[in-house]
């Protein structure tokens, strides 16, 4: 199967369902078929997406998929030569970019001159493989430089008929959008609710008061978060804080402090909370932890079990996870090691470069199991911090300094030393109303854990820069420190 099935499954099952910005499901195929034919004229190679969310995107996406050439949503945030060095890669692209950018790319089309134009073409008649390069995603380029995740079309249609029912919302349902476009959930967003059948509600730039007025004036019954946007939501007043019409938010992307998800759990108790991981190397959500998980785990005082609240959940069906040792072999549960992934979503796949050879992905992220598969992410590996002879994982020292409710963030690194290799420092930023003490914070972390763990040195930020999806820069950090 290929994408296009997906659309012509929902055009024909629920044709007049709105799906995003007044455009129903047979006008968004009748569009992304007639987009292709457009493709197909001028022999372009692949489709550039450089501009915000809206409807120019989920076309441009099924257009490129029904053309058979792949579709590549750039970080329209990215400096300018960041971007000139990224198209170099895609020549004989049709680009979609904005006002912004348009000087950048002379011969490009703004997303409403290209809606406009798909609605009027003659439709394509070619037919795209499964194997076909569906989509290729840049990472985000926080620990080195962007790599092109290449994810062919039988890897995305795996994640979506593996993990939903086809038309099983309502007609009432609609699911709220604020990831940016150039990341693997909008992709995955966009697919599912089509399946589904759910009305998409794009919010681009995020504010906690936006967000909030749109759940209530579009009657949003799902949506998704990184965990910046929960905790900003959190410090909103209790008065402004209703969500009626909620009844599911999931949230990735990043590590979520255990002191959100709990205020979360109690401002919102009927709502279903779902921690979902992923990565785009794997088509999106390989493991989640879902409602029941979360409400039992809150209310256990078996500790093994409250625990999982702060876990990334089990695998979803179709994937397999397995933790491999330094030899690369397979450890037991309770045994930290790297995280390994299996699966027909899993790409594992980079433009130019060959994928995984024995199926399974490295993901280089660091975790263990426990003895009921639930996953524990313990952070990247290449965030760990080599000082002396001790390997150090940043994110169990962020665990201990987030769980201080006067801590609204928080992340540690390490700077160049030359007696230890590298020192451990530490930034956090105050929760609103609140005032820190670095020393404090230091006693705090080395009661809990130990004196070769504790920061070297904390310092007070106002703010940790961060993707948009919530991924810390480490790197900006590091440098800032003086690394």
């Amino acid at each position: 199967m290929d994408l296009t099935v997906l659309l012509d499954m929902a055009a024909e099952g629920f044709a007049d369902r709105t799906l995003v910005d007044g455009l129903t499901t047979r006008q968004l195929r009748d569009a992304a078929r007639a987009g292709a034919g457009l493709l197909a004229e001028s022999g372009a190679t692949s489709v550039v997406h450089l501009a915000a969310n809206g409807p120019a995107f989920p076309v441009a996406l099924f257009a490129a998929a029904s053309a058979g050439v792949p579709f590549v949503p750039l970080n329209y945030r990215l400096g300018t030569d960041q971007l000139r060095t990224l198209l170099t890669h895609h020549p004989g692209a049709w680009i979609i970019a904005d006002e912004r950018h348009g000087p950048l790319v002379p011969h490009s089309h703004t997303p409403r001159s290209w809606l406009d134009t798909t609605l009027t073409r003659a439709p394509s008649d070619r037919v795209p493989r499964a194997s076909d390069p569906a989509v290729i995603i840049y990472t985000s380029g926080t620990t080195s430089a962007p790599k092109g995740v290449l994810l062919r079309h039988h890897n995305l249609v795996s994640y979506v008929v593996g993990g939903v029912e086809f038309g099983s919302a309502g007609p009432d349902e609609a699911a709220l959008m604020c990831v940016p476009p150039y990341h693997i959930a909008a992709v995955s967003n966009v697919l599912t609710n089509l399946y589904a059948g759910r009305r998409l509600v794009v919010l681009d730039a995020f504010s906690p008061t936006r967000w909030l007025e749109l759940v209530r004036a579009e009657g949003v019954t799902n949506a998704m978060v990184v965990p910046t946007m929960l905790a900003r939501l959190m410090e909103e007043p209790e008065s402004r804080r209703s969500v009626p019409t909620l009844r599911t938010l999931a949230y990735g992307g990043a590590a979520m402090p255990p002191r959100v998800i709990e205020q979360a759990l109690r401002a919102w108790p009927d709502v279903g909370f779902v921690g979902a991981y992923g990565l785009t190397e794997t088509s999106s959500t390989i493991a989640v932890l879902g409602p029941d998980d979360h409400r039992e785990a809150a209310a256990s005082e078996d500790p093994e079990v409250r625990a999982r609240l702060h876990s990334a959940g089990r695998p979803i069906p179709g994937v397999e996870i397995e933790i491999r040792g330094t030899d690369g072999t397979p450890v037991p549960y309770g045994v930290p090691g790297r995280v390994r992934v299996r699966g027909a979503q899993v790409s594992g796949e980079y433009a130019g470069a060959p994928g995984a050879g024995d199926g399974w992905f490295d993901t280089r992220d660091l975790g263990q199991l426990d003895r009921e598969g639930f996953l524990f992410i313990r952070g990247r590996e290449d965030d760990t911090i080599i000082r002396g002879a001790e390997n150090i994982a940043p994110a169990e020292i962020e665990d201990v300094l987030l769980r201080r409710p006067e801590v609204a963030d928080a992340v540690v690194v390490g700077v160049p030393d030359e007696q230890w290799g590298q020192r451990i420092e530490a930034v956090v930023v105050p929760a609103r109303g609140a005032s820190l003490d670095p020393e404090e914070l230091r006693a705090e972390v080395r009661r809990r854990l130990r004196g070769s763990k504790t920061p070297d040195r904390i310092v007070v930020w106002n703010e940790i820069p961060r993707t948009a999806t919530g991924k810390v820069l480490r790197r900006d950090v590091a440098t800032e420190l003086g690394g």
